[in-house]
């Protein structure tokens, strides 16, 4: 059985997404980040980042125990051991990943910086323009993909996919002017209609109910902590 800390962000909804494609056993230990779970001593033996999502595999390969934390690293993994969703070789296989360190490296950071900076923060207005410049670059070279071939790794859906789909109706409701791209438009509404992205979504409301009702009950200090605005930062150059 996999266990899958989580609460409702875009990166645990890929996790979500990939388990249900690939049809595997798991449960969901929902991780309290508002109250702090995430520093536990227990968790940070997990995942020394104190992020989600981290899954624990109680069945890896050879019986014994793996923990996986990052979630591009567990879409990987999870491929590799339902041997599904991640060609085996050739060049699908490396488009996969290309995608998917497309998604980690690139569309997943800029859109939460772009989210938090232009509906929290209160930033400065040179900051929230360089985000959103390159939100929309990003969309227009995902839509550009998306033209070329039905997926993003070529003719087959694949955890490159499952990485990147979870991002765009969140970053949509933001900004709805992201989905005015018809090829991404069209991709996001084909992989929506899968049976395992509709169990992912009720899932993800279920969460995401949750962190609502915790950011509600929530303390100034704690919310000071979740969103970084307290402990030890580096000094700007005098």
């Amino acid at each position: 059985m996999i266990t899958l800390h989580a609460m409702a962000s875009p990166n645990v909804q890929k996790v979500i997404l990939a388990l249900e494609e690939m049809e595997l056993p798991y449960r969901i230990q929902r991780c309290g980040l508002v109250r702090g779970d995430q520093h536990a001593a227990a968790f940070r033996a997990l995942n020394p980042n104190g992020k989600v999502p981290v899954i624990e595999d109680d069945e890896a390969s050879g019986g014994g125990r793996e923990v996986v934390f990052e979630s591009g690293a567990i879409l990987l993994y999870l491929a590799e051991k339902s041997q599904r969703f991640w060609p085996a070789s050739g060049p699908g296989r490396w488009a996969a990943v290309e995608w998917l360190m497309f998604q980690m490296a690139n569309l997943g950071p800029v859109f939460g910086h772009t989210i938090h900076l232009t509906s929290f923060a209160g930033a400065e207005h040179y900051a929230c323009d360089r985000f959103l410049r390159e939100s929309a670059r990003l969309l227009d070279v995902a839509d550009a993909r998306l033209a070329q071939a039905p997926y993003l790794a070529g003719e087959d859906y694949s955890i490159a996919d499952m990485a990147v789909f979870p991002w765009i109706p969140v970053f949509a409701r933001f900004f709805p002017a992201a989905l005015e791209r018809p090829a991404l438009a069209a991709w996001r509404e084909t992989i929506a209609l899968r049976p395992a992205a509709e169990r992912m979504a009720k899932i993800a409301k279920d969460l995401g109910d949750q962190d609502r009702a915790s950011f509600k009950g929530a303390t100034p200090e704690q919310l000071d902590r979740y969103f970084g605005r307290t402990g030890p930062k580096l000094a700007s150059k005098s």
